[in-house]
């Protein structure tokens, strides 16, 4: 009797899912952002929540679980069983399993929704640095090996991945100072104690309008809209470089595809909105193209390309 009722309940569960989709969600909703709050994905997360609170009729609450490089947020989501936790995720997501080999969940265990935004690094030195282009910063490397610094926010962050393939791709050595955090970073960066950094447009802005750093590309793969004028890294020197410090919504697998594609249909809706844009804009964030399934590609990409950096160059999370 009783594998009989399971079959049944098998066989009947597909008729489940359009009620499942009206109904859900049927209490508040809760975002997890694996880091801590204050950052550009704190701030999109915070930015989209009410209008995924509006359109689904729940409120969604913004919960942050920081800690060893988005991990601990992301293993507490893949976990949650309730059918109301959402992810949010930074391109620390694919970089986490070569970066740490016991990782508490699989990769597979959260799944995409919707792309969100790019917020682009830019490689500045500063004011007063004798370095004047790409070009320049590659020949003084390759002089003088090991010789020139780059800072950044710690190992394994986006800065410090920029700095790795920059150096991977254009054949030098440079040495990588690591930092807690971006802050102290740019302090040493400002006062000329480091040669260059890979810093995210947010924090490098700033100090770029007020002629305190010198910028000399953004590493992503189409100019950075917060300065047209400037050329990416790969038109400034290092053809096929690019690095795209991506963020999105993702999922706990066992939240079901109808749910999925609620928030994946308001998210989308979100970031095209112009009111949305400006917003995003005004933390550097440039809205994402695409869906989830476009979402699901860039993260298998993203996780071979930033597996092979990091196995290569050696990288290890603090």
């Amino acid at each position: 009797m009783h594998r009989r009722h399971l079959l049944l309940g098998l066989a009947a569960a597909p008729l489940a899912t359009p009620a499942l989709a009206q109904n859900w969600p049927s209490r508040p909703l809760r975002v997890i952002v694996p880091f801590p709050p204050g950052g550009a994905i704190d701030a999109m997360t915070r930015l989209l929540s009410p209008v995924l609170g509006d359109a689904l009729g729940q409120p969604v609450v913004v919960e942050n679980r920081a800690g060893a490089g988005g991990t601990i947020g992301t293993e507490a989501a893949s976990r949650s069983g309730d059918q109301a936790t959402l992810l949010m995720v930074s391109m620390a997501h694919a970089v986490n399993p070569a970066l740490y080999p016991r990782l508490p969940y699989d990769n597979a265990d959260v799944v995409a929704v919707a792309p969100v935004a790019v917020v682009p690094n830019i490689l500045v030195v500063p004011a007063g640095s004798p370095h004047r282009d790409v070009a320049g910063l590659i020949a003084a490397a390759r002089s003088a090996p090991g010789q020139v610094t780059y800072a950044s926010a710690g190992n394994g962050t986006s800065i410090h991945l920029a700095g790795a393939l920059f150096g991977a791709m254009a054949r030098v050595e440079m040495t990588h100072i690591p930092y807690r955090g971006s802050g102290p970073a740019i302090a040493d960066l400002l006062s000329s104690r480091v040669d260059c950094m890979f810093d995210s447009v947010t924090s490098a802005a700033p100090h770029i309008a007020s002629g305190r750093l010198r910028a000399l590309g953004a590493t992503t793969s189409k100019r950075a809209q917060a300065f047209p004028d400037l050329p990416t890294v790969a038109e400034a020197g290092l053809p096929g470089y690019a690095v795209d410090p991506w963020f999105a919504m993702m999922a706990p697998k066992d939240l079901p595809e109808p749910a999925r594609k609620r928030v994946e249909a308001v998210v989308l809706a979100a970031i095209r909105d112009s009111g949305i844009r400006e917003k995003l804009a005004g933390i550097g964030a440039e809205p994402m193209d695409g869906d989830a399934a476009t979402l699901q590609r860039l993260i298998e990409t993203e996780t071979r390309k930033w597996g092979s950096v990091v196995r290569e160059a050696g990288i290890r999370a603090d």
